[in-house]
């Protein structure tokens, strides 16, 4: 017969304090009894037995000799009575109790190994779902199964529930990264085969200037979707687990991706500021440099004529900071959370001429999540945006750390 949780719970429990009633009940009759037996005789030889050659007084009679005994007999027999009934009740009320907090202690030992028996599947389930939850990579943690054993009860089948949904989102994770694969191959061949038709066809000698305009304008809506497809390979691949974590120096990213865009801020006459220390965490840093280059793009593209856009990062309260200013028009602070989220831009533009695919910061948020850190973005108030990232902080290593020379590659 199949009994639930719940009714193996009442049984224990209540088998428990049944039997903590019988003992209580046993040593209180025990001790009730002994008291009465060791009290009562004691008292009754000392009452009845009148010393040894007494005799009536003188002047009595036999008769009134022996009605006061019988008074004096039915008096004692009064105050025994009573005495022995205090007796009792001392001894029902002193050891009684003694007795009720030790057997009633052993029952509530004895309860919580059992309950901690019966319930420790549970706990089980709990351990596992959070080693699950407490997991950034999908790819890892949902591979992890729980499959308990034992009675098929309710314990059992919320164990089995647990591994039936992991099971079906590991298949969905795997089925995900199997079309980022695929995307990644078939979306970039088209992609590439157009930009080469395109190319061939301006380089003839006997294309048009017409034709060589229209072949420039495909050139950057090719380009553009180039640009779409590796944001959101690169945002697929961000929200995974960080495999490979080295120290790096998040001064030396800035350095050398300051360096790379200084073509870009010439050309729009915007000003580019830098002010690094000593920034040490660990992580990515292909994914780390992706993060700075979104920020200083998004900082150039987003701007005003002869604007400015200032890079810092320091190391405070154990975490490293890189904080990336920039002028540009006032920003409300209610559109700050949209600026998070993928396609979504401050004016809804969704035009060829758009300056971006609208990823860069959804990119820089699922990075830095990876990271396990915090992004934060704040308008100011002469307008454009302060953007703080928080790193968790990492002591250099120099075995591992890399130098700053092999930060040659942008994403």
């Amino acid at each position: 017969m199949r009994l639930s949780l719940r009714a193996r719970l009442t049984l224990t429990y209540g088998g428990l304090f049944l039997a903590a009633g019988v003992v209580l009940l046993g040593a209180t009759y025990a001790l009730f009894d002994q008291q009465l037996s060791r009290s009562g005789p004691k008292v009754l030889a000392t009452r009845l037995n009148p010393a040894p050659g007494t005799a009536p007084p003188a002047g009595v009679s036999q008769e009134a000799a022996q009605a006061r005994v019988m008074a004096d007999t039915d008096r004692w027999i009064r105050d025994q009575r009573e005495e022995l009934h205090d007796a009792a009740v001392t001894s029902l009320v002193t050891q009684g109790s003694i007795a009720l907090l030790v057997v009633g202690g052993a029952a509530a030992g004895f309860g919580w190994l059992i309950a901690g028996q019966v319930l420790s599947p549970l706990h089980r389930v709990t351990e596992t779902a959070r080693r699950i939850a407490g997991s950034p990579a999908a790819d890892r943690g949902l591979h992890e199964r729980i499959a308990l054993r034992g009675p098929r009860d309710e314990v059992k089948e919320l164990a089995d529930t647990f591994d039936t949904m992991v099971e079906r989102l590991d298949r969905s994770f795997d089925g995900q990264r199997r079309f980022v694969a695929n995307a990644s191959h078939e979306l970039r061949t088209p992609l590439t085969l157009g930009r080469a038709l395109v190319e061939v066809a301006m380089h003839r000698e006997s294309a048009s200037p017409d034709v060589r305009q229209l072949g420039e304008t495909l050139l950057q809506i090719n380009a553009r979707h180039e640009r779409l497809i590796t944001g959101l390979l690169l945002l697929a691949r961000s929200e995974n687990e960080i495999t490979t974590r080295a120290p790096v120096d998040l001064a030396d990213v800035v350095a050398h991706v300051t360096a790379q865009t200084t073509l870009e801020a010439d050309g729009s006459g915007i000003t580019v500021e830098t002010d690094t220390a000593e920034a040490m965490t660990a992580g990515d840093a292909l994914l780390l440099e992706r993060v700075v280059q979104n920020l200083l793009e998004n900082g150039l593209r987003h701007n005003t004529g002869s604007g400015w856009v200032s890079l810092s990062c320091r190391t405070e309260g154990g975490r490293a900071v890189l904080e990336v200013a920039n002028s540009g028009h006032a920003v409300p602070p209610y559109e700050i959370p949209a600026l998070f989220e993928p396609f979504r831009r401050l004016d809804g533009d969704r035009l060829v001429t758009a300056k971006g695919a609208g990823l860069g910061l959804s990119i820089v948020q699922s990075i830095v999540r990876a990271h396990n850190g915090t992004v934060t973005a704040v308008p100011r108030r002469e307008g454009g945006l302060t953007v703080t990232v928080a790193l968790p902080s990492a002591d250099p290593d120099p075995e591992t750390a890399p130098h700053p020379s092999p930060l040659t590659t942008r994403a």
